[in-house]
């Protein structure tokens, strides 16, 4: 599968339509305030019978992860769920007032071993679904057995405030802020919207938190294209950051609810580049949270766990 992946990537890339996003339906909108430029979504009755049924989404994939120069088989697991946001706190809104905002969280796990020791990477990322607008909110942990790093982005207006809090000394425990505008960990949220929505051309994306820790680079937005192709079995959306000399790119079915299928991850690790990769193995529908007994634990045999 993920041969396949690679390959259809490489033809995509050689096919790219580079239509500036920033002329996209003839308005500019890199480097103005985004916030202004915010409009309503428009869920489908199919998108809403789906997620607003009370249960969540889990999916299970196999992982092959690049980590100092060596692949490293893993597991990750992509868990979706509609929830009330609270607009002031952002946070998960415990009562209901009509300034909550609905989100399509998406919870992230990647784990996998470097030799002797595990890592255990999980991120949250809050797409709103009210309103076109980039994520509200992105928490991200990473914990090894030389430390664990806390990584957040809260929006704020055309900014995000981000906080770092790191076992390295070079990093340190850091805030500061960057430009609001597309970020890479939204990305499979958004794809689960509508494919062919999905912004294209020459764009700015921050980094997942996920690769600014492991790679340690500096967090801010990079020029990046992005190409979306219809293929045989589902839709193909890719990302180029040229700065960085790395492609990214996730495969979706072709109809709704467009599940993420595979995903790519190709950069430099070590001395070479290697190329990251999860593939679907699993999927259910259902409320996990009331799922906490012994019992249940053979729902984890259903997602291949």
């Amino acid at each position: 599968m993920k041969y396949l992946l690679i390959c259809a990537i490489a033809l995509l890339l050689l096919s790219c339509n580079t239509k500036s996003a920033a002329e996209k339906d003839g308005k500019k909108i890199i480097g103005e305030d985004l916030m202004d430029q915010v409009v309503d979504r428009q869920l489908t009755k199919e998108f809403k019978e789906y997620w607003y049924n009370g249960t969540a989404e889990i999916s299970s994939y196999e992982l092959h992860q690049a980590r100092y120069g060596e692949m490293r088989d893993g597991t990750a697991v992509l868990i979706f769920v509609t929830e009330p946001f609270d607009k002031k706190d952002q946070i998960k809104a415990d009562q209901s007032k009509d300034s909550n905002r609905t989100v399509l969280k998406l919870n992230a796990t990647r784990n996998f071993n470097t030799g002797i020791y595990p890592y255990r990477i999980m991120s949250s990322t809050f797409l709103p679904l009210d309103k076109k607008d980039n994520a509200i909110k992105i928490a991200t942990s990473i914990q090894e057995w030389c430390g664990h790093t806390y990584m957040q982005f809260n929006q704020d207006g055309d900014a995000y405030k981000v906080s770092l809090y790191s076992y390295f000394q070079s990093e340190g425990n850091e805030e500061f802020e960057v430009d609001n505008v597309m970020t890479e960990n939204q990305i499979a949220a958004q794809l689960r919207l509508d494919p062919k929505a999905m912004p294209t051309g020459e764009i700015k994306i921050i980094p997942s938190t996920e690769y600014l820790r492991l790679k340690h680079v500096e967090t801010k937005p990079y020029d990046a294209i992005a190409t979306l192709s219809e293929i045989q079995d589902g839709y193909l959306y890719s990302v180029i950051f040229t700065e960085l000399e790395r492609t990214i790119a996730f495969k979706t079915e072709k109809t709704f609810p467009y599940r993420i299928l595979s995903w790519m991850d190709r950069y430099k690790d070590g001395a070479a580049p290697m190329v990251s990769t999860g593939t679907l193995k699993k999927s259910i529908n259902t409320a996990y949270w009331t799922k906490n007994g012994n019992k249940d634990a053979i729902l984890r045999d259903s997602l291949g766990l």
